[in-house]
């Protein structure tokens, strides 16, 4: 008689077993637009999530309600990482590049542009990459423009405008959004 080492549990069982068998058989459809991915779970609901890839698009694992929109432009690279959800209506639109950290919380209706999305006159589009740390939670309806990088467990309160970077562990609210405090 040998000895028996328990079984390891496989990323697929433990994301069975913390989000459901229904939201992973949902995200299964959508994994064709991704370059690279880990474990998609769509909660359900209608319109399902739009997706429009045309550059990369990688992530570990991500939660997308319904309403969700990712854009990303030709050659463009948007990044988002494990545990991070789009809750409804979120939208991200990428022409160069954006990066959203782990364990993120982006709220209802929320807008991620890495781009004016229009030309300048006697000039092209303007275009700057944006970064969101990790363990950041965006408020519902809070925008988040060009250039800018918000740092690692910072907060932004709902219907902020973010044209400057937020500091890691700070708290962030307004139109611009400005620093309120900073925690820990």
């Amino acid at each position: 008689m040998g000895l028996r080492v328990p079984e390891q549990p496989t990323r697929l069982r433990a994301a069975i077993q913390r989000y459901g068998l229904g939201p992973l058989l949902g995200g299964s459809p959508l994994r064709r637009h991704f370059t690279r991915a880990g474990v998609i779970v769509w909660t359900g609901g209608m319109p399902a999530p739009s997706i429009r890839n045309r550059g990369r698009l990688e992530v570990s694992t991500v939660i997308l309600w319904p309403a969700t929109r990712l854009n990303i432009a030709p050659r463009a690279r948007l990044t988002i990482g494990k545990g991070t959800y789009l809750n409804r209506g979120a939208t991200v639109i990428c022409h160069e590049r954006v990066a959203i950290g782990e364990r993120c919380k982006i709220a209802y209706d929320v807008l991620i542009t890495d781009s004016d999305e229009h030309e300048v006159p006697g000039g092209g589009p303007m275009v700057a990459p944006v970064a969101i740390g990790d363990d950041v939670w965006l408020g519902a309806r809070v925008i988040v423009l060009k250039g800018v990088t918000i740092g690692d467990g910072a907060i932004v309160g709902a219907g902020s405008v973010v044209t400057r970077d937020i500091p890691p562990w700070s708290i962030a609210g307004g139109q611009p959004a400005k620093v309120i405090r900073t925690y820990r």
